[in-house]
């Protein structure tokens, strides 16, 4: 079959600069679409495109003239759902495609693309599923696959959930970095001006805080790819000289870390890493932290989420404040980069901005990362707080806009929040 797979636009709006003409809040990674690079490494046996509409947004319709999709697949997160819903019916209207959504929205809220311009949504892990979907409309038989929803408009969805296991990963698929070498030029992280390669080491999550939509992508567990698919992977991305491993939590199973390492090193592989990882696991394994920055690990990504004990427990981050402390610490003495990611509440005051602010600079966190809360449509946070929403267009979920009301005066807010943003990356290094 003929598959287009879309990365979506750019696309998410921004309260600050349409209502007071704060501009500095944009925060744009033109990362590759590795999800969509994984889902076609699975499907082998057919003739799969990608289209990263980040890098060509003009260049969808030209694709569906040139290429006659006969399966379009999108991903999308909570910023780029109403957009895939624009180019679905947009898609209808030129050619008979049968139209898939998968990623972390479809996966957290997928009634949402329970629409009559959606054909099929993929919930969870997508690697197999859509491959096992692919095959099925292939051979027009009956498709029941489990993660997989058939759209039903006006009418709740039906599926049958997935157990998530190692099989779901297709460690054996490599992923097609190469669908998008025309665009690789475009990968940078712009602040930083940092070109990076994107490669999974696991998926999913143990952990299971309020406002995060990982974990239900696996069903809360945490699987660990095999050894030799990561390195093929690390490998492939040859002329990439920093490699970022994606996971929420890279080192989750630090056995599996240290074998890793051990075969990256056997492998003479010579790059840089970036990694996400939990504090109180750099505390628990700072000889793993050692031995990986003895391999090229260059910075860690940190969830701080906050740095008040109360609110960690409100979050369900089974972490506390002087963990993350020590962690920092121990980061510090092995000379690795952090790069800090930290929640401000819409109910912030001034003097909490002041304290986030005193804390990064005292712990001297080079590079810190300042989101929104923002209630994703799917967590317990959603649930906890829906009737305080005051702004349901998905299109302002982008984690820089504050959809619920803010306590501070609401332009304040904003130009307080720049100023956090403002200082952090004007002495960013990674």
């Amino acid at each position: 079959m003929r598959i287009l797979l879309v990365n979506p636009p750019n696309c998410g709006r921004s309260i600050p600069e349409e209502r007071y003409g704060i501009t500095s809040l944009k925060q744009i990674f033109r990362g590759e679409p590795l999800a969509l690079e994984a889902l076609a490494g699975n499907l082998c046996q057919h003739d799969v495109h990608i289209l990263d509409l980040k890098v060509e947004p003009d260049n969808l319709q030209n694709q569906l003239t040139t290429f006659n999709p006969e399966v379009v697949g999108f991903t999308a997160m909570t910023c780029e759902a109403n957009t895939v819903l624009k180019l679905a019916r947009k898609i209808k209207q030129n050619c008979p495609a049968q139209i898939v959504v998968g990623g972390t929205h479809a996966s957290s809220d997928p009634e949402f693309f329970n629409r009559p311009e959606i054909d099929w949504i993929v919930m969870g892990l997508g690697k197999q599923s859509f491959l096992e979907l692919v095959e099925a409309l292939e051979s027009a038989n009956n498709i029941q696959i489990p993660g997989v929803a058939p759209s039903t408009p006006n009418t709740p969805l039906r599926w049958q959930p997935r157990q998530y296991h190692h099989n779901d990963l297709v460690n054996n698929a490599a992923t097609r970095y190469d669908l998008v070498d025309s665009y690789r030029s475009h990968y940078t992280l712009q602040s930083l001006g940092l070109k990076m390669g994107l490669v999974a080491s696991a998926a999913g999550c143990p952990y299971d805080c309020n406002f995060c939509c990982i974990a239900p992508l696996t069903g809360g567990r945490y699987l660990s790819a095999e050894i030799e698919a990561v390195l093929r992977d690390i490998n492939a991305l040859e002329q990439t000289p920093v490699i970022r491993l994606v996971d929420a939590n890279s080192f989750g199973n630090p056995s599996h870390a240290w074998q890793l390492a051990d075969a990256i090193e056997k492998a003479g592989i010579k790059k840089q890493y970036l990694a996400d990882v939990r504090s109180d696991l750099v505390v628990r394994h700072p000889q793993l932290l050692k031995r990986w920055k003895e391999i090229g690990l260059r910075a860690v990504i940190i969830g701080f989420e906050e740095i008040d004990d109360t609110v960690l427990k409100q979050m369900n981050k089974e972490n506390n404040a002087k963990t993350n402390c020590e962690a920092i610490d121990i980061l510090h003495q092995l000379g690795l980069t952090i790069v800090g990611d930290f929640i401000i509440s819409p109910d912030y005051t001034e003097r909490q901005f002041d304290q986030l602010g005193h804390f990064v600079r005292e712990q001297a966190i080079e590079l810190p990362m300042h989101t929104i809360l923002t209630p994703l449509p799917g967590t317990q946070l959603h649930r906890q707080l829906q009737s305080q929403i005051m702004i349901h267009d998905l299109d302002y979920y982008t984690l820089t806009n504050a959809v619920l009301p803010t306590r501070l005066d609401e332009e304040l807010f904003y130009q307080r929040y720049a100023s956090l943003l403002h200082e952090g990356h004007s002495k960013a290094k990674v």
